[in-house]
């Protein structure tokens, strides 16, 4: 079948490489951009703190790429920092990319039923200690508020759990998001997705938020897509997806999700 996968340029290849193998076709139709910060001295200062967090937990796997590239010289001086704590396999991956060692990372195990905050939670509460920081890496949509742009929007839930156990949470902004600018031939591409058996794949409730404003105009009663989380699922329903499965965001799930829908 003809699979649509919606996540950045920069994470696509692993995903359409792996469903091309498996005999799918994939088409790329990236519905969120990303690039560094505009405000990167909070980045460059988080680093200079490095050592005074007791953990840092990092929201994408974007969030770790930039973070980490800002400042590769300063981690490689101080590498016995905090725990880095991840929501997902992607993000897990990322981290070891950037030369954490396994052992200093914390992640939902893999038999959890979903990859978020509140499975992250539950691996590292108990490790949480009372009085020291918690460094919060995360994304903002490029048109926000002047005070969002610096601290970020999200994972607030997160944050109220440390307030809670007595710690406390530090937000610094790695990476921005926005809509792509979509040529007419990907409009095409996405409308005929939309009535001809195709299956989106979301990651991200802002890509189906983007999507539904990219094609104002499309009905999407006959289109069918596989979302890695409930709320993402929910979004996708709230625009009028007529088939959503969920899967967790991996690829054997990502495949195995497919079967079903063959």
């Amino acid at each position: 079948m003809r699979v649509v996968i919606t996540r950045p340029a920069g994470d696509a290849q692993a995903w359409v490489d792996a469903l091309q193998a498996a005999g799918h076709q994939a088409l790329r139709l990236p519905l969120i951009e990303v690039g560094p910060a505009t405000h990167l001295q909070p980045v460059v200062q988080a680093w200079t703190q490095w050592s005074e967090f007791q953990a840092a937990m990092f929201v994408s796997a974007q969030a770790v790429r930039y973070f980490f590239d800002s400042q590769a010289e300063a981690f490689a001086a101080g590498a016995n920092g905090p725990r880095c704590w991840a929501t997902g396999p992607g993000t897990h991956k990322a981290l070891l990319q950037a030369g954490v060692p396994e052992a200093c990372i914390d992640s939902p195990g893999a038999d959890a039923l979903q990859f978020d905050s509140e499975a992250l939670w539950q691996r590292v509460r108990s490790q949480v200690q009372a009085g020291k920081p918690v460094l919060i890496v995360r994304g903002q949509d490029v048109d926000t508020q002047p005070d969002a742009a610096i601290n970020g929007t999200g994972r607030d839930w997160l944050a109220q759990q440390l307030h809670a156990a007595g710690a406390s949470a530090q937000f610094v902004v790695a990476y921005e998001r926005r809509a792509p600018v979509w040529s007419a031939e990907q409009k095409a591409h996405a409308s005929a997705a939309a009535v001809d058996g195709s299956v989106w794949c979301f990651s991200s409730s802002q890509a189906i938020d983007n999507l539904a404003h990219i094609l104002s105009a499309q009905r999407w009663a006959q289109a069918r897509c596989v979302a890695t989380h409930p709320r993402i699922a929910q979004t996708a329903k709230n625009l009028g997806f007529g088939e959503v499965q969920m899967a967790k965001p991996s690829l054997p799930d990502l495949l195995a999700s497919l079967e079903s829908l063959a």
